[in-house]
């Protein structure tokens, strides 16, 4: 490899890791600041209004109070595994955002940067469940080493939550994949231009009905993987106190509250890029088409997030049983159901 195409392999891909990083910490501070006013709208309250004009600088506030609060470590914990865990949800979280195409390819100073992503790889949607199964993995430990009881079940419960909803998730992807016959993350956007008909959730080719069912069983199996009401067992506080993250203190508190919006805004991505055409805009001409294409996947990515918060505010928690109960008997045999009809719908399309 010579050095001018190291170059241009390194320079955008660096460039792009460092824009979308720092992006991403900024969105997740306002996400926050977003969501607490959201909810008081819903509550007819008014949210944050004291720190700054119209609340602002809030999330700056916090962030500087968790900084500055003293890092507890209990004296029963395995201090090792204590301070590894909010690293691990973390760092798990942010990868996760390396293989998800923000917009379509395009130059900059005579430089091809490709699509908008960190890392184009051939199999990012594998890529992406195997790197969030690893996530889990912070939420046990931190249960198991905080040496407290209510903190260990709530790290059972995260991990018996995600291998059962887990398995829900893979299944409503398949559809997809069935159709585009790739997992590279880029094909199956740009699987999906020339008008919202084309988007894999309304998709003709199977006659629509798997492309609506195999959405709906991801967003609700997204809703458990990222612990949100109203399925936050793993937290419930009248409950757990505060499950695996009670003993939890200063930034080691604040790690795993910002993995838990980086994780929100992933699955909405994921979403947005398989079954709502990602970048592309629902109708195929004029204004429509003069919007940039990381506008629409943004906007697609927020309307997906507004729906994690008002399903917060609006539904209350289920009792463990019935959330089991839920994944296993309800949403595994329709995932299963629905791969059928994906099938069927694609044979008779003639597209095997």
């Amino acid at each position: 490899m010579t050095d001018s195409h190291l170059f241009n392999v390194l320079v955008p891909s660096l460039l792009k890791m460092v824009v979308i990083f720092h992006v991403l910490l900024g969105v997740v501070a306002y996400l926050v600041l977003v969501e607490r006013k959201l909810l008081g709208r819903f509550q007819q309250r008014v949210g944050p209004t004291r720190v700054g004009p119209w609340g602002l600088l809030q999330p700056i506030a916090d962030g500087l109070k968790l900084f500055l609060k003293e890092d507890i470590i209990p004296t029963k914990a395995d201090r090792v595994l204590f301070i590894a865990a909010p690293l691990i949800s973390m760092i798990t979280a942010l990868l996760a955002m390396a293989v998800i195409p923000f917009g379509p390819r395009f130059e900059l100073f005579g430089i091809d940067f490709g699509y908008l992503q960190i890392a184009d790889v051939n199999v990012g949607l594998l890529y992406i469940f195997g790197i969030t199964s690893l996530g889990v993995y912070g939420i046990f430990l931190a249960g198991w080493s905080s040496g407290n009881k209510y903190s260990l079940i709530g790290g059972l419960r995260s991990s018996a939550q995600m291998i059962s909803y887990e398995l829900t998730l893979g299944l409503s992807v398949i559809v997809i994949l069935m159709a585009c016959g790739s997992l590279r993350m880029s094909q199956i956007a740009e699987s999906q231009g020339d008008g919202f008909w084309n988007w894999w959730i309304f998709s003709t080719q199977w006659y629509f009905i798997p492309g609506l069912i195999g959405f709906f069983l991801y967003l609700i199996s997204a809703f458990a993987e990222t612990n949100r009401l109203p399925f936050d067992l793993p937290e419930a506080e009248t409950e757990l106190v505060s499950g695996y993250n009670t003993e939890y203190s200063s930034m080691k508190f604040a790690m795993f509250f910002m993995a838990e919006y980086v994780n929100i805004i992933t699955v909405c991505s994921i979403a947005t890029t398989l079954f709502l055409g990602a970048w592309h805009s629902p109708l195929p001409f004029a204004p429509f088409t003069s919007v940039p294409g990381v506008i629409w996947f943004l906007a697609k990515v927020f309307s997906l997030v507004f729906v994690f918060i008002w399903i917060r505010a609006t539904l209350p928690r289920f009792r463990y049983d019935q959330l089991m109960h839920f994944g296993w008997k309800v949403l595994l045999p329709l995932a299963l159901v629905n791969i059928l009809l994906a099938a069927a719908g694609l044979i008779a399309a003639g597209s095997f």
